[in-house]
């Protein structure tokens, strides 16, 4: 059971890097498309048309498309100024109590989110703006995003969840938990050496 977990965090940690990757393709090129059309628009007054809608399509997708990553990477925003100071036993089992809240939640986005998208398939619907774009285009991205963040949490959620039962409470704070000042600092300083190391020149 644990290696299947394994396993599945394994594949949920390679498609959340590509989608990440991809959603910030997606970021870049909507920025680099409404600097052009303001570059444009104030030097020989004509516009592109639709850059601001696209750009809101790619946010928005470009954003449940990160949710995984960011999970797995335990990047996201947590309230941590008591966290810090309860005993490892209390803090596992607030970070799968957090886990299961986030399920639920999750859950609960996805299912409504599919629901916006079957109405736009049935209906047809397109966007009131010039472009006239087929909704069913830039919300059915946006619904993968939600489905590869449930993709992740599951087998996260199980395996921290083991790793409770079976006491390896280290274990579930890799998982699940707040990343310390330490790991943050230790991080950070793993990133400085990356892009410092294609710059450095051997001793001579």
């Amino acid at each position: 059971m644990i290696a299947v977990l394994d396993r599945w965090l394994a594949l949920a940690d390679r498609l959340s890097t590509l989608a990440v990757r991809l959603a910030g393709a997606m970021m870049l090129a909507a920025a680099l498309l409404v600097g052009l059309d303001v570059l444009l628009r104030k030097t020989v007054l004509i516009t592109l048309g639709g850059a601001d809608e696209l750009s809101g399509y790619a946010f928005a997708i470009g954003t449940t498309w990160a949710l995984g990553f960011t999970l797995l990477r335990r990047a996201n925003v947590r309230v941590d100024a008591l966290y810090g100071r309860l005993p490892l036993r209390v803090t596992s089992c607030l970070d799968i109590v957090a886990l299961l809240s986030l399920l639920v939640f999750v859950g609960y986005l996805t299912w409504r989110s599919a629901l916006v998208l079957q109405d736009s398939l049935l209906f047809d619907t397109h966007s009131t703006t010039p472009l006239g774009t087929p909704l069913w285009i830039p919300q059915s991205l946006w619904v993968v995003g939600f489905f590869l963040f449930l993709f992740t949490i599951v087998p996260l959620l199980l395996r921290s969840t083991i790793a409770l039962v079976t006491g390896d409470l280290p274990k579930v704070s890799q998982l699940a938990g707040a990343m310390t000042l330490e790991e943050s600092a230790a991080e950070e300083s793993s990133h400085t050496a990356e892009l410092q190391a294609p710059h450095s020149r051997p001793d001579r």
